[in-house]
């Protein structure tokens, strides 16, 4: 129990914080005094002696996230525990804006591949509006041994710390600035693939927890999202062959340039992928030349549990000379339209025209000077790791594997982890009822998770919250307070080196904080550059007048190839 000195202390900060400098009020003493009562979560006992602050100055960050920019803040960090669990110990970090620049708002960021935070990449934006900005450092193996799956780590890992981080992390911004219990404290939520998945585990369970939610490129759907990293590498096998690097790149080179002018734009950007599937005959790259300069490796870090793998390493690879075969395309073409079971029914979705081949990339052995398999370390860790429960982090290979065998594997992992990481419920009236907001945008060109995932969500959420409704009605319906958008050209959480023409959205935060906390409901979204804006589906982009008129319309038979029937599974597919 503090002492009531000690509690005499804390009022008398809490009362001056506004009139401070952040410079006295980034200190220990001052934030112990900030931290949250011990029963204000039940069932979790912070550690008051584990605080530490570290004053920020000068600080200048640039991120396709938020707008460059000089930052000041105050890092707090603690750790807490959860009664009743030896040996449990969780780490949250909070960055603390300026006193004077403080909105009365709170932001929790995600993270990405297998990591539950994506360190700086997104929590400076919470301080560029005003916010205290949250990410939970929570991190644990999941095999206490092989065959033992650490539930608890499951569980955490899938949506309960970040429920822990913004439930705490929004009573500690309204102490440290002494906000009353009769003012709001916004709260909002910003993060991209591992870290969209982690925002849809929020908004689907908890509906007051965030007013506004920025999601890109969520990895939900896990059973079927992580396995899918693993049909490219199947097709090669199934086929019998394995393309080499520039291979695989002359033909999305050849794709960019027959679909950039479907949209009626001349910008080296497939903004109508859907029309790309309409109207472009990949077999037409057939016979067309290739050359690629050598390259060197890139490094990878170390990996296990559920630490980070974000970036994949690179082997490298000698200088290319050749033509596009058609085995090649034959590849190509059964990658881009997406797994199906022997039976031929459909069991998931692919990339769209225009994305690069990242998880079908091979291997070029030195010794026999020929191109071989490389499994994808994402999905081949997921089967080894998650499904299997070996400590392993990847597939030895994929002998024996088939069509088939990807299903059963994409079906073991939505039944076990149903509860945990799939986190794809449809019915989202809760959250709507509660006032909450969600923009959620996806890169058209995505290589790692596809595009067509976010839409077939978005499709199930309307026709699951308004059977009753025909497609216009029940889309502006759902506009009340969620809206989809496709980023012409992007790939995956970020723009495209492929089609550099094209932008990411950067002031996404921004623009929702404007929707929940001014009403200003985004129509479209604007890009980093003096680019035309980004449409909010089901409208698509077209131009027309050699490209110097915009606007974004209804186009049937584009949005039907946006649809899918997975009937290679007998529940729905959400």
């Amino acid at each position: 129990m503090p002492s009531p000195v000690w509690l005499a202390t804390a009022a008398t900060s809490l009362a001056v914080v506004q009139a401070a400098k952040l410079a006295d009020v980034c200190t220990k003493s001052y934030a112990q005094s900030a931290l949250p009562a011990n029963d204000f979560y039940p069932g979790i006992t912070i550690d008051t002696t584990s605080i530490q602050t570290a004053l920020v100055s000068n600080s200048s960050v640039s991120s396709e996230w938020y707008p460059s920019s000089v930052i000041e803040y105050c890092n707090v960090t603690f750790a807490y525990s959860h009664n009743g669990i030896s040996n449990d110990v969780v780490h949250v970090s909070y960055l603390v804006p300026r006193p004077e620049d403080f909105q009365n708002r709170y932001v929790s960021t995600g993270g990405g591949g297998l990591a539950i935070n994506s360190q700086a990449q997104y929590s400076p934006s919470g301080i560029i509006a005003g916010a205290v900005s949250g990410i939970t450092d929570w991190d644990d193996v999941f095999l206490l041994a092989n065959n033992t799956i650490n539930w608890e780590a499951v569980y955490m890992f899938g949506y309960q710390a970040h429920h822990e981080l913004a439930t705490l992390g929004k009573q500690f911004a309204r102490n440290f600035f002494n906000v009353s219990e009769d003012n709001k404290v916004y709260s909002y939520y910003q993060g991209c693939s591992e870290g969209g998945r982690e925002g849809w585990s929020q908004v689907q369970r908890f509906a007051d927890q965030f007013d506004g939610a920025v999601i890109g490129a969520p990895a939900f759907r896990y059973g079927q999202q992580q396995v899918n990293h693993l049909v490219s590498n199947v097709i090669e096998k199934t086929l019998g062959y394995y393309p080499p690097t520039c291979e695989f790149e002359k033909i999305m080179n050849l794709t960019i340039a027959a679909c950039d002018l479907l949209d009626g734009k001349a910008d080296g950007v497939v903004s109508r992928s859907d029309l790309c599937k309409l109207h472009f005959d990949i077999n037409s790259t057939i016979g067309k030349p290739y050359h690629c300069a050598a390259t060197s490796s890139s490094g990878s870090s170390g990996f296990g549990g559920l630490e980070a793998r974000q970036f994949m390493p690179t082997a490298s690879t000698p200088e290319q000379n050749g033509t596009i075969t058609a085995k090649g395309v034959a590849v190509a073409s059964a990658i881009i339209d997406g797994l199906h079971d022997s039976e031929g029914r459909r069991v998931y979705i692919s990339y769209q025209p225009g994305a690069s081949f990242e998880d079908a990339a091979t291997a070029y052995n030195e010794s026999t000077g020929k191109w071989d398999l490389s499994i994808s370390s994402l999905g081949g860790e997921w089967v080894a790791r998650f499904l299997e429960l070996q400590d392993e982090s990847n597939l030895a290979s994929l002998d024996n594997v088939t069509y088939d065998t990807l299903k059963h594997w994409m079906g073991l992992g939505m039944n076990r982890y149903g509860d945990s990481l799939q986190t794809t419920y449809p019915d989202l009236t809760p959250f709507q009822s509660a006032g909450g907001k969600v923009m959620h945008v996806h890169g058209e060109q995505d290589n790692s998770i596809p595009t067509g995932s976010s839409v077939h969500y978005y499709e199930s959420v309307r026709s699951i919250m308004h059977p009753d409704l025909g497609y216009n009605d029940s889309t502006a319906a759902l506009d009340d307070f969620y809206r989809l958008y496709l980023v012409p050209g992007a790939a995956h959480c970020s723009s495209n080196d492929y089609q550099p023409a094209g932008s990411w959205p950067q002031t996404t935060l921004q623009t929702m904080i404007e929707w929940v906390e001014k009403g200003a409901a985004p129509d479209t979204l604007n890009r980093t550059a003096e680019l035309d804006p980004i449409c909010r589906w089901p409208l698509r982009p077209l131009w027309s007048n050699n490209g110097t008129s915009f606007e974004c319309v209804y186009d049937q038979p584009s949005i039907n190839t946006w649809k899918y029937n997975f009937d290679a599974w007998k529940l729905p597919l959400y």
